[in-house]
């Protein structure tokens, strides 16, 4: 810093003492150049002395320092460096010197998220305050924003803002900017309910915060504030209307919500359910607890406060609609924080109505108007709209006056009919969400021994207008006998219809307990009626203990020695319910990936450890090992102490090897019961089958250092897992109904396919591809949401591996088609 040195502030004094401003205004922008503009500690004896000259010297100073910048451009960090010093030495003349260029200064300023040349800020700030001037109002921002950003070390920054009134939102957010205009409607009001909005700095509403919301609602008028606040809620999230500077290498604040509008966010989530009920305050305090989960990069989860407000208001708000968005939600989450909070919402809802928690669970999902199960019709005018469920989507069709189907709304309908056409197509969205949502409800159901009374069961699932769309494509055990829904009652496999009383005891049924013969025959009967189950039931993978795992006795290695990508891996798990903290390079201690059973008295553990750590590429900018390697499958009492072990590797130990508590040993895998032991191990094979870096179809020169070129050939086409297994045994019964049925060919661990150009072989479980005779590499990157390909019927959703190894044949076959570049040039 060049104002370290006392013989620079004491060649500041003599000139300012012999009145030489053109040689001052030099020596002031060098040091300026040499202090980065900050002028703390030591430069503050330059600025004092400065300060103290004469009005008519320092008007000589602003001047020269006025024409020194103008000889630079715009962007200079000289032109700057001056223009903060002419706001200094200028403060408090009659002459304002440089406005027009402290307006050009501050617009250029405010596309940046903070600025930590606190003067510079500070005196652009100050010139106009003096003058009698607002701020502009995304300058405002910047000026927040940086002090939030500063710990405390801006004071002066803090002073100019007790100056500063308005907006009294940050400007830039799509909401905010809403906020702001229907205020200026409101009046005073209007202004004083975004203050009190701001004020939500706790983890929920005291009875003071929802007294003065309340009375501010009252003095607006209920139905107005009703209106703006779900609009809103609705723009949370939109692309910012004033675009911040991005920085590749860092968080990109345009994903992220204003730091200082995110407690005003909350306060607009609790103050919705201070607000009537309705179906669309539930839709978007839903929509608001995920947009604040979604994920941004170098960051994590966008605002995990404003989620747990979102939850808060839900939790909050009367009626079924809200207690269905929980419901939903429960089944979505995955952040830890918001989890618990929603899991301790639907607690107390079930005790306050005397019900169990799987009973409000299921009673919360509506109908969303479905007057059957999966269609509904609704008469608008003389035109009628067809509301139905088509497997894991609704679709809306029209009929007009003469009962002719229509691909198109009707003109008359949009005219005549605007709110009821748009609650329809909120509808068809809702029952998209809440679709996906009870299918991971159901598909959880094996691990949580859920039994129902036939009875409840018929009324809460089989015959409920939405969710009853998945249930009757699921086989279940009624009174111990396996049944599904055909035509319009339940029958037995072989065709028997089903006579259960009121009290026999219905769950979903499970391959892992049933006779080879039995699941062979069911998997037929549903690909010969073309049913696709809303998750693998009939076709589930099953995982028996083997001989190796009899031998080992207390831990299953079927799925050590992977290659994964943490991050990948760490959603994966959290989406099945386990727990998988994100490892970093640091000297520290983790536990394993665990997911608890509480049912069933056990904890599943699956060891993994950081990979690498070497080389850049081993790690995040944040330091979290990019890949893990993974070792044993566990079990243990669900009371056992953790076990943990180093981040970069070590053995795994018990806290209680160190601790008082009392180490416990892992159980023997004899006595873990069969469904739990498939369903864990079916679980562990998910996250290796997607989180491998062997089926990453660009990993063919091994990655980094072509240190995994050995792993990523055995992996990509080596012997396959039982999910690749079960994917085979299927391909055999489909392929001989594909239009390319002649070009393909399951054969061991492919499925071998015949183009004009070359014959081909897709490897059933990572997907990769050779080109024989030489088996020469074929690079087929999948685009996103090639998983979506329509690669014909499917006998149950949630396999993208299958979809895209589908895909790939269907090209392949007709290789002399194939016009993508990447392609061609390595046919």
């Amino acid at each position: 810093m060049g104002t370290r040195h006392p013989e620079r502030v004491e060649t500041v004094r003599q000139l300012a003492a012999e009145g030489n401003m053109g040689l001052l205004a030099d020596e002031l922008l060098h040091i300026a150049t040499g202090n980065d503009n900050h002028w703390d500690g030591d430069g503050a004896p330059v600025l004092d002395a400065v300060r103290k000259l004469p009005e008519d010297e320092r008007m000589r100073l602003a001047d020269g320092l006025v024409k020194r910048s103008r000889a630079y451009p715009w962007g200079d960090p000289v032109r700057t460096h001056a223009l903060t010093l002419v706001g200094i030495v200028g403060r408090g003349l009659p002459q304002d010197f440089v406005r027009a260029d402290r307006l050009t200064r501050m617009e250029e300023l405010s596309t940046a998220h903070t600025f930590h040349a606190y003067h510079e800020l500070i005196t652009l700030a100050e010139g106009e305050l003096d003058a009698g001037r607002e701020l502009p109002g995304a300058f405002v921002a910047l000026l927040r924003r940086s002090l939030l950003d500063s710990y405390g070390v801006a004071p002066g920054l803090s002073l100019v803002l007790d100056r500063v009134e308005d907006p009294v939102l940050n400007p830039g957010e799509a909401w905010a900017d809403r906020a702001l205009a229907d205020a200026a409607r409101f009046g005073d009001a209007g202004r004083r309910l975004l203050a009190h909005l701001r004020t939500a700095t706790s983890a929920k509403p005291t009875g003071k915060w929802e007294q003065a919301g309340r009375a501010l609602i009252e003095e607006i008028g209920t139905g107005a504030v009703r209106e703006a606040v779900l609009n809103w809620l609705r723009l949370v999230g939109r692309p910012r209307t004033i675009q911040l500077y991005a920085n590749g290498r860092r968080a990109d604040h345009n994903s992220l919500y204003d730091p200082f509008n995110a407690d005003a966010l909350r306060g607009v989530a609790w103050l919705s359910a201070l607000l009537p009920a309705g179906q669309g305050t539930a839709r978007v305090l839903g929509a608001l607890v995920e947009t604040s989960l979604r994920k941004v990069p170098h960051v994590g989860p966008r605002n995990p406060k404003v989620a747990n407000a979102g939850v808060t208001g839900l939790s909050r708000t009367d009626g079924d609609a809200a207690l269905a968005e929980l419901a939903r939600l429960s089944t979505r989450v995955t952040y830890k924080g918001t989890l618990n909070q929603l899991s301790a919402a639907l607690d107390a809802r079930a005790q306050a109505l005397g019900l169990s928690r799987e009973e409000i669970e299921e009673l919360a999902v509506p109908a969303y108007g479905l007057t059957g199960v999966g269609h509904g019709e609704y008469e608008l005018g003389e035109s009628t709209a067809l509301l139905e469920v088509h497997g894991s989507r609704a679709v809306l069709c029209w009929r007009n006056a003469a009962g002719k189907a229509v691909k198109s709304v009707p003109a008359a309908v949009k005219r005549d009919f605007p709110d009821e056409l748009k609650e329809l197509k909120a509808a068809v969205k809702d029952i998209d969400k809440m679709l996906t949502a009870q299918a991971e409800r159901l598909d959880r159901q094996f691990l949580a021994r859920r039994t129902w009374a036939y009875q409840d069961w018929r009324r809460r699932c089989l015959d409920h207008p939405l969710v009853g769309t998945l249930v009757r494509r699921l086989i279940w055990m009624i009174g111990g006998t396996p049944a599904y829904f055909q035509g319009t009652e339940l029958h037995t496999l072989d065709g028997a219809p089903v006579r259960a009383t009121g009290s026999a005891v219905v769950e979903l049924w499970h391959p892992v307990s049933r006779p080879a013969d039995e699941v062979a025959a069911w998997r037929e009967r549903l690909e010969a009626e073309r049913v696709t189950q809303p998750f693998k039931q009939a076709h589930r993978e099953v995982y028996p203990l083997t001989d190796a795992e009899r031998t080992t006795g207390t831990y299953s290695n079927r799925f050590a020695g992977h290659i994964l990508r943490q991050h990948q891996f760490n959603s994966l798990a959290a989406v099945r319910g386990w727990t998988a903290r994100l490892r970093l390079s640091v000297d520290d201690s983790y536990p394993p990936a665990v997911r608890e059973l509480p049912q069933w008295g056990l904890r599943a553990e699956y060891w993994v450890q950081g990979a690498g750590g070497g080389d850049d590429d081993d790690l995040t900018d944040s330091g979290a090992y990019t890949r893990i390697v993974t070792d044993q499958v566990r079990f243990y009492p669900i009371d056992a102490p953790a076990n943990r072990a180093h981040a970069g590797g070590g053995a795994y130990r018990q806290a209680g090897r160190w601790q008082d508590a009392t180490p416990v040993d892992p159980l023997p895998l004899t006595g873990i019961p069969e469904p739990v032991l498939s369903e864990v191990l079916r679980d562990v094979d998910l996250f290796v089958g997607v989180a491998s870096v062997g089926n990453d179809p660009t990993w063919q020169d091994g990655g980094p250092g072509g240190r995994f070129r050995e792993y990523w050939t055995s992996y990509g086409f080596g012997e396959l897992s039982q999910t690749a297994a079960t994917r085979r045994e299927l391909l055999t019964r489909l392929v001989p109904r594909l239009a390319i049925a002649d070009r393909c060919t399951v054969d061991g661990r492919f499925l071998r396919v015949r183009g004009d150009r070359h014959a081909y072989r897709i490897h059933l479980g990572s997907g990769n591809v050779l080109i024989d005779p030489h088996e020469r590499y074929l690079c087929i990157v999948p685009s996103v949401g090639s998983g979506a390909v329509n690669a014909g019927y499917l006998p149950f959703e949630g396999d993208r591996m299958l979809a895209v190894i589908l895909s790939k044949a269907m090209m392949l076959a007709r290789d002399t088609e194939i016009t993508d570049a990447t392609i061609t040039s390595q046919l």
